[in-house]
């Protein structure tokens, strides 16, 4: 019998595919709409997308109480732009989801 990935499973691997390192100056557009939630360091970004896309208003409740998910601040927003940061960011209609990229290794 071959193993067929199940619905879970492809979205999963299509919101990965979908997140990526972005210059946080090439989301100014969705930050200034208000479009933009930052996800904690300690999230899974892509399970945060996977959550979201199905609508699963308990858990991400849980992590907006938690104070693990909210839109972008001001401050932080103004940190990541004189810092010309990258940020991990995936869309997740209407919002772009990122999470800080922190410093790249070479």
């Amino acid at each position: 019998m071959i193993d067929t990935p199940d619905d879970d499973d492809l979205l999963l691997a299509k919101v990965n595919l979908e997140t990526a390192r972005i210059s946080w100056k090439a989301l100014q557009g969705f930050f200034a709409a208000g479009d933009v939630l930052a996800a904690a360091p300690g999230l899974d970004l892509v399970e945060v997308a996977v959550q979201m896309s199905r609508d699963n208003r308990n858990q991400v409740a849980q992590w907006v109480e938690a104070g693990n998910l909210s839109p972008v601040s001001d401050a932080q927003a103004l940190a990541w732009y004189e810092a010309d940061a990258e940020v991990w960011a995936v869309v997740v209609k209407p919002f772009v989801l990122v999470q800080d990229g922190g410093e790249e290794t070479e």
